[in-house]
């Protein structure tokens, strides 16, 4: 599948980027490089956020592992890559939008095209920590759907001195949006922004397998636990 828009040209073996801000071109190196004949598992990712909290920036900072702090779209990007979560070769796009210039429609369009869900916001703007619930509350309506994987990211953990928004309260709402919750500076740790998204990919990964496989899996869990109850009143005897 090519990218629905952007930058991102993906080719047979390889997946090139090129930034027409800042000019230049990179190659994802694990693209169709997994070291396995596994069929990869496609994986869809939506950012949602105010302007200037670091939508584009975290999906560079992710793909390149660099970090470019000004840019200017004002329209749709998707952006594609291949990884590796867990031993499960994972085709994966992520789309950042742009919200202010996005219709309702649109935004919905999208949502429907996503597994799963990134909010944005910045510590530094509590107007775009207030945006936040209803962008979940849309993701809610359009799914329709009791669980959506979805992670809540507070940006710019850096800029201390600005903060507006506090690391409990960022905690407070993702527990009231059934969100997992990551406070980070995409400028500062890519560590950190590729923890976020992996965590996010293993919650759609985690939804998308079969109920029987999960059952299965209660169920051994439950069997082993079972024996070594019984293998510790055995010994006391």
């Amino acid at each position: 599948m090519v990218a629905k828009s952007g930058q991102w040209h993906v080719t047979r073996g390889s997946a090139a980027y090129t930034d027409p801000w800042i000019g230049f071109s990179c190659r994802d190196k694990q693209w169709f490089n997994t070291g396995s004949n596994r069929k990869m598992v496609p994986v869809k990712l939506l950012i949602l956020g105010a302007q200037n909290t670091g939508k584009t920036a975290l999906c560079v900072r992710f793909i390149t592992k660099r970090y470019i702090g000004e840019y200017d779209h004002k329209k749709e990007v998707t952006y594609r890559c291949s990884r590796v979560v867990d031993q499960e070769p994972v085709d994966l796009e992520i789309t950042d939008i742009a919200c202010k210039e996005s219709s309702v429609a649109s935004l919905e369009s999208s949502i429907r095209w996503a597994d799963g869900f990134l909010l944005l916001y910045s510590i530094t703007q509590r107007v775009s920590f207030l945006d936040v619930p209803r962008f979940k509350k849309l993701i809610d309506q359009t799914k329709q759907s009791l669980v959506v994987p979805t992670m809540l990211v507070a940006n710019k953990a850096d800029l201390e001195i600005g903060r507006e928004v506090t690391s409990e309260e960022g905690q407070r709402l993702a527990k009231d949006l059934r969100c997992s919750f990551r406070e980070l500076s995409v400028a500062e740790a890519v560590l950190a922004v590729e923890v976020a998204v992996f965590q996010l990919i293993r919650l759609v990964l985690d939804q998308q397998r079969p109920l029987p496989d999960r059952r299965s899996y209660m169920l051994t869990v439950r069997h082993a636990l079972t024996r070594k109850l019984t293998r510790s009143k055995t010994m006391q005897w």
